[in-house]
């Protein structure tokens, strides 16, 4: 077994041997989409328009926060780990329109307890494949029974068009195993183009009705 294979494996062993660490990611997202439902709700109420459609999460396997960790040089370390990866917990916003995007983002960055890190605004400058999607990196507090724990939580924020083209380009993608015909490329990021016309169209109708 190769040296990088040994490291993989005992990243994920440690890991399955202190279920604590990957129970606070779990922590962190229920704590997140709390946030977002009172947001989601209080929204509706008071302007009869929900900026939310649904809410997806996940917090990364083992195997896969192991492997991520590898790729990035990161000591075998899970403190290391923990400071080195923005992705370890994940939560998915699907929004109707692409005001609601940005209303949402900055509903939640304005909370007093969210600690935005960083923000990339693949909305506004899209991926050269076309994808398309607001993604922050935040930090919100755990509260244990002898301390508190301040994680990282990956929030991605897209309309249903953009979630419905990357959706898909990544069933395509999984199912070619990358190797994919020469003009894919090309016809994806096609697509991607209409779907940002019919968010834009979809975002004017909206407009005009408020």
């Amino acid at each position: 077994m190769s040296g990088d294979a040994l490291l993989d494996e005992s990243v994920t062993d440690a890991i399955r041997q202190q279920p604590g660490f990957l129970l606070v990611y779990k922590f962190a997202i229920e704590e997140l989409m709390t946030k977002l439902r009172i947001l989601s709700e209080e929204f509706d109420l008071t302007h009869r328009h929900d900026p939310i459609e649904h809410i997806t999460s996940r917090v990364k396997r083992p195997e896969a926060i192991a492997a991520k960790a590898l790729r990035r040089g990161l000591a075998a370390d899970l403190a290391a780990i923990a400071e080195g990866l923005d992705d370890v917990a994940g939560v998915r916003v699907v929004c109707p329109f692409v005001s609601d995007v940005y209303q949402v983002a900055d509903m939640l960055t304005g909370h007093d307890d969210v600690e935005l890190l960083r923000r990339k605004d693949y909305v506004a400058v899209p991926k050269d494949n076309g994808y398309r999607s607001l993604h922050l990196i935040v930090r919100i507090p755990v509260f244990l029974s002898d301390r508190v724990e301040r994680v990282k939580v990956e929030v991605q924020l897209r309309t249903i068009a953009m979630d419905f083209w990357a959706t898909l380009e990544h069933k395509l993608f999984y199912k070619y195993d990358s190797q994919v015909p020469a003009d894919f490329a090309t016809e994806l990021t096609d697509v991607a183009a209409l779907a940002a016309q019919l968010d834009s169209r979809m975002e004017n109708l909206h407009r005009r009705l408020h």
